[in-house]
């Protein structure tokens, strides 16, 4: 299908597909370098048109469809894209399921539009990945190239090597959640394989205990890798929202 556009205050389009429904609505917010058309997202559409849910999936700036280049963003900017997206797709509480980078997206709309969220669901979620998960772990070398070349080419298992900016770095250090305890007032399902090789089961444990709320689940599935895509991965996905939207 063609999607359709949004264009944000920033001057973005981006790339949009959504289908209207029953709510609480169902956001889907992607991971780094992926996009719109991945089988998580084409998945949870198909579960909500049977459902008669409403629907939200999109490519943030970058990404997929959307237009810019992937270089040229960084997370605060896609975390826009997403209160942009929300704010002028969707109508009322939305739930959101956040995969990898997305996780993190989902906690920056739970700050800042704390009214819209009814529930969250995250999947290998990865809060606060460009500090403690690449800066902290960079060579002296790959340090010293994002300071003075202002960017360092990562090896990717999924095609390319990843062009990791000075700017995307330094924005990251403005949009950290897991430094202050978050309060979520809504139910959360936190889903993480433990053959995740992407994001270590341990980032799961501590945003677990970030997370103050009275309904804040962690669910390991045991051998699922960071993709989370398998059959058994889906339906892992689909009974955590099943359980989450009566409550929402």
């Amino acid at each position: 299908m063609t999607p359709q556009y949004l264009e944000t205050a920033q001057g973005r389009q981006i790339a949009y597909h959504k289908h209207e429904g029953a709510g609480p609505g169902v956001v889907f917010l992607g991971g780094l370098r992926s996009d719109m058309e991945g089988s998580k997202a084409l998945f949870l559409e198909d579960w909500a048109k049977a459902r008669g849910q409403a629907f939200l999936r999109f490519d943030y700036s970058g990404h997929g469809q959307s237009s810019g280049e992937f270089t040229q963003g960084c997370i605060g900017d896609w975390a826009e894209d997403a209160q942009a997206a929300i704010s002028a797709l969707t109508t009322g509480p939305q739930v959101f399921v956040g995969s990898s980078m997305g996780g993190w997206i989902s906690l920056l709309m739970a700050k800042r539009m704390p009214e819209r969220m009814a529930g969250l669901v995250t999947i290998a979620g990865a809060p606060d990945f460009t500090e403690d998960g690449m800066w902290a772990e960079f060579s002296e070398e790959q340090r010293r190239q994002i300071l003075e070349d202002g960017q360092v080419a990562l090896p990717s298992e999924y095609g390319e090597p990843m062009i990791i900016t000075r700017r995307m770095i330094e924005d990251g250090r403005h949009q950290l959640v897991l430094r202050e305890p978050l309060d979520l007032n809504v139910p959360v399902r936190l889903l993480q394989g433990t053959a995740d090789d992407a994001v270590d089961m341990s980032v799961a444990l501590r945003l677990l205990e970030h997370l103050n709320g009275p309904q804040v689940h962690l669910e390991l599935v045991k051998g699922a890798d960071h993709r989370f895509s398998d059959a058994h991965c889906l339906g892992v996905i689909e009974a955590a929202l099943e359980a989450l939207l009566p409550q929402a």
